[in-house]
């Protein structure tokens, strides 16, 4: 039995890489099948369809990026919380230049048109913007949720341009500046609850 459950693991690791890497219209079962060194037949004992197992990818996404978001929270405060994360990206400043980000390539290539999904491909975008809302709201911020729009779209934006361009410094650069705005907001926050 576990047998079993390292094939169907190996497909979702395999799909997932490959899907990051070159897209989910150009990943093919053949392809899965010999990235996770598992038979092409084998492949739809466990998967039907390409659809079902970008379900499985998608899942296991979202569950890596909760673990990694509750890594952050390890820090002390929101503040800290938000810098984590983008620590961490700026460290992956050379994988993001080379393969993008995994969610936002996802969303913009599927985007409502695959059929046979049970799980959405925004879902990884919507729980990077649910986590960042529940930051700026801990920080005070009663625009919480337009903060954590704009602090998620300016991260895939550079993400977005700095893979695009295959440009690390650049996305580095971004991505510490995003840090500075970071730490403002809450000296402003302070700022302005003092005026009030």
């Amino acid at each position: 039995m576990p047998r079993t459950s390292d094939k169907r693991e190996r497909l979702i690791d395999a799909a997932n890489v490959l899907i990051h890497k070159h897209g989910f219209h150009k990943t093919t079962l053949a392809d899965i099948a010999t990235e996770s060194d598992v038979p092409l037949g084998n492949v739809y004992y466990y998967f039907k369809t390409k659809e079902e197992i970008c379900d499985a990818v998608i899942e296991e996404r979202k569950k890596e990026l909760t673990t990694t978001l509750d890594g952050c929270c390890k820090s002390k405060g929101p503040k800290k919380a938000l810098l984590r994360l983008l620590k961490s990206m700026i460290d992956a400043s050379d994988e993001i230049a080379e393969s993008g980000c995994p969610h936002g390539r996802l969303c913009s290539e599927l985007s409502n048109e695959i059929v046979g999904l049970t799980n959405s491909a925004d879902d990884c975008l919507k729980v990077l913007l649910e986590w960042s809302r529940d930051q700026f709201k801990a920080l005070g911020y009663k625009n919480a949720k337009d903060m954590s729009f704009e602090f998620i779209a300016r991260i895939q934006g550079i993400v977005l341009v700095g893979n695009t361009l295959h440009d690390q410094k650049q996305i580095r650069a971004q991505l510490k500046s995003l840090c500075d705005w970071v730490e403002a907001l809450e000296e402003q926050n302070k700022d302005d609850q003092t005026a009030a």
